[in-house]
């Protein structure tokens, strides 16, 4: 292989951001770092605990200075508490309490536990403006459903995250918010005007861009009136003429994981990532499912795309550059963390919400009515469970469970019903309207977006999931006994 071979295998090598299965790096993803790769993602299957965290990313810097990413949102989404959920709220529950400061303090929290754990780029904050109520994949994780809301709790993150030296990447543009479509599994269409575009989708991103965001995530959604049936991650009319022309951004664009559906069902992961390129993308995130081989396929289309110029060389050099400056931004691995271990729970507190009067609790029985997983949380714990050792929970299928044997097991006991986005599911909402039918004294727990509200004596909304929400949820049932962080 020539120099100028080796040259160019380097440049497309290094605008991808690779993953691997494991809580250690396989010899390829080491050897490829020598050899010009752009970095990791890291998903929840890579972590162990902070020591693990840190001899990983120790190991992978020893080939370089790798982008080490992964997505740490609070709330639903996290990866370094996969294993037993949050203890951050998420974002729709900062929208709720809506203190810019809060917001700051817990992205400036989540932060130092990235640096201390070696992760430079925090995929987050979700700067979408989630306006539709059955949106499948944003829900809680965005801020709201206001677009001033979103913009200014977006700006907070992003400062909170880049204060201690971890890249912000806003997502998911130019905005995931208004779609009833998961991008895992197909196109989502964000079908508005180029007004309405501005003035709600983009106006925290134009935001976030004002603040000195690092970096910013496509989305795969089309948006007709700019990128007609394309998905703007391989939109150029998306990521050059509004992105880059219109908002005037000049930072890292990392496209979403290019092994989602709308990705490889329509283009091909290797056909997105040479078009996602030539639009204006500088890091290509594979996501979880890509082998080694195919990032070796892909490395190669791109080289050959650049030899039969459907991407000029000038692109490449250009992403390098942007992903450079980004580097020599990042701050030391292993910074100390903030002495800010109680401000997850400070902010559940604050979000949570009750309606009603909670009756004291009698030998509970607490009906935990299961919601699959959607790809991008995975299949992370969540309930009261962790915080009513003594009570009994069952986990239930709403569309299989026996309402009636349900009550007969709850009689002349406190009767608990924990539900997550009640709204989006038809089945939970008649099992939980039967259960509150035959016991009106029954509390429901909300860990979705209190959308739907059945007549409970009690219902409690905590605006998200995490380890930190139920916390607080659960010490409204037991007001005089206060539970430890």
């Amino acid at each position: 292989m020539s120099q100028s071979d080796r040259g160019l295998r380097r440049l497309a090598a290094g605008t991808l951001l690779v993953a691997f299965q494991g809580t250690t790096a396989p010899d390829w993803v080491s050897r490829e770092l020598e050899q010009g790769l752009g970095g990791v993602t890291l998903f929840g299957f890579n972590v162990e605990g902070p020591d693990q965290m840190r001899a990983l990313t120790t190991a992978l810097r020893a080939a370089g200075e790798p982008v080490i990413s992964l997505d740490e949102e609070g709330g639903d989404v996290t990866r370094l508490a996969y294993h037993v959920g949050s203890p951050y709220p998420g974002n729709a529950a900062l929208g709720a309490v809506d203190d810019v400061e809060l917001t700051r303090r817990v992205y400036r929290a989540i932060g130092s536990d990235l640096a201390a754990c070696g992760v430079n780029l925090d995929m987050a904050p979700s700067a979408d403006v989630n306006t539709e109520a059955d949106n499948p994949v944003i829900g809680t994780r965005s801020f709201g459903a206001d677009a001033e809301l979103v913009s200014r709790h977006t700006v907070a993150a992003v400062e909170g995250l880049q204060s201690v030296r971890v890249a912000a990447c806003v997502k998911h543009f130019p905005g995931h918010g208004a779609t009833r479509v998961d991008s895992h599994l197909a196109v989502p269409v964000v079908d508005v005007s180029v007004d309405v575009l501005r003035e709600r989708e983009l106006a925290p991103f134009r935001a976030a861009i004002g603040a000195g965001a690092r970096s910013v995530m496509t989305a795969h959604v089309a948006v007709p009136a700019v990128t007609g049936d394309t998905p703007a991650t391989l939109s150029p009319a998306a990521l050059t003429g509004l992105l880059r022309g219109e908002l005037g951004y000049d930072g890292v664009v990392i496209t979403d994981a290019l092994d989602m559906h709308a990705i490889t069902k329509s283009v091909g992961l290797a056909g997105g990532a040479v078009l996602s390129l030539a639009a204006g993308s500088d890091l290509l995130c594979l996501g979880p499912l890509p082998s080694y081989d195919d990032v070796t396929r892909l490395v190669a289309e791109i080289v050959a795309a650049v030899r039969d110029g459907r991407l000029p060389l000038s692109r490449l050099e250009e992403a390098a550059a942007r992903v450079e400056a980004l580097r020599a931004w990042f701050g030391a691995p292993g910074a100390a963390a903030d002495d800010l271990a109680t401000i997850g729970l400070d902010a559940a507190r604050r979000a949570v919400r009750l309606t009603g009067e909670p009756r004291p609790l009698v030998e509970p029985l607490v009906i935990e009515v299961d919601t699959p997983p959607t790809l991008a949380v995975g299949d992370v714990p969540w309930g009261v469970g962790p915080w009513l050792p003594d009570a009994e929970i069952v986990r239930v299928g709403p569309a299989a469970a026996d309402a009636a044997a349900l009550l007969a097991r709850a009689e002349n006991r406190s009767l608990v019903v924990v539900v997550k986005d009640a709204h989006r599911h038809e089945a939970s909402q008649k099992l939980v309207s039967s259960l509150v039918a035959a016991r009106p004294d029954t509390t429901v727990i909300e860990m979705g977006l209190p959308v739907w509200q059945p007549g409970s004596a009690a219902y409690i909304a905590t605006y998200g999931a995490a380890r930190a929400n139920a916390q607080a949820a659960v010490e409204l049932l037991t007001p005089l006994t206060p539970l430890a962080g």
